[in-house]
């Protein structure tokens, strides 16, 4: 029988898996629900120094995970009752990429998918469906927290992949959100705005192509506190869109949306970063300018 709707959910003596839990949004999520009283399991590639410390193979236990590889994330469920005793209650995707050279649309030189897809869509995907066994499997209520992006209901022709693998994300949420009530299993999904973190460093062009300044970014602790607000809160429903800027947070209905702060009378002002859409993206012109003179 199916238990209901997960209602409040809080995760004090429970068990939160994190994908991408060793930096970043996922760590400052890894500390707060520890400060709560629930176990911890971090599934990442490597850890950092500040994560390493955490780990004390009791409360807090690392698995070197590769999200794009299904049989990792199998093993999160596997590893969690051998360690800490039982399924998690908690799942959290949040390991993503961010048009890395290896993998985005216009250099394409992948041959046979976009690794930049099998961990931005089918890791959250697969990871819910995983979730969504082995909470049945124990008649437990749970969390599937998926993180995502603004990126998520709007465009960026530098972003190419990363816009549409959040937009995914997205679809895929709201299509799920009937398994709250029906099987007690919350499926939700966060999508922050720019985020403060050391990603704006790795290209000398980034900041400017997307527009970054430090008065539209917020902290990965900001966007973990309301994380914690998603999972714990009954007031917010499966399939829920939600959305954390610098100008708060709000939930992001099916049509019509506006972007945050948005001023009718003066929509060129206000919270949306302003992007180099032609010099910065420069490279990419030159490349199909290239292709096009090619003649295949």
């Amino acid at each position: 029988m199916a238990p209901g709707p997960v209602g409040d959910f809080d995760v004090g003596g429970k068990i939160v898996a994190i994908t991408g839990g060793a930096s970043g949004i996922g760590l400052e999520l890894a500390k707060l629900v520890l400060a709560k009283g629930a176990k911890v399991l971090i599934a990442d590639l490597r850890l950092t120094p500040e994560s390493e410390s955490l780990v004390d193979g009791k409360n807090v236990i690392y698995l070197k995970t590769d999200v794009a590889k299904w049989s990792d994330l199998e093993n999160i469920v596997t590893v969690s009752k051998e360690k800490l005793g039982d399924v998690p209650d908690v799942y959290v995707a949040g390991a993503a990429v961010f048009e890395p050279t290896w993998s985005n649309f216009f250099d394409d030189t992948e041959t046979e998918s976009y690794a930049s897809v099998q961990i931005n869509v089918n890791h959250p995907v697969k990871l819910t469906r995983i979730a969504l066994r082995a909470l049945l499997s124990r008649n437990k209520k749970g969390v599937v927290l998926i993180v995502a992006s603004m990126a998520g209901y709007q465009g960026n022709f530098g972003a190419t992949m990363y816009c549409t693998t959040k937009h995914a994300l997205v679809g895929f949420t709201r299509s799920v959100g009937q398994l709250d009530r029906h099987e007690g299993v919350k499926v939700v999904t966060i999508c922050p705005g720019i985020v403060d973190t050391p990603l704006w460093d790795t290209k000398p062009t980034l900041k400017r192509q997307f527009g970054y300044h430090p008065s539209l970014a917020i902290s990965a602790k900001a966007v973990a506190d309301a994380e914690m607000e998603l999972i714990e809160s009954g007031k917010i429903k499966g399939g829920t869109v939600y959305e954390i800027s610098v100008l708060g947070g709000r939930k992001i209905p099916t049509y019509f949306i506006t972007p945050p702060g948005y001023d009718p009378k003066n929509p060129t002002q206000g919270y949306m970063p302003k992007r180099d859409d032609e010099g910065a993206n420069a490279p990419i012109w030159n490349l199909l300018k290239a292709e096009r003179q090619s003649k295949l």
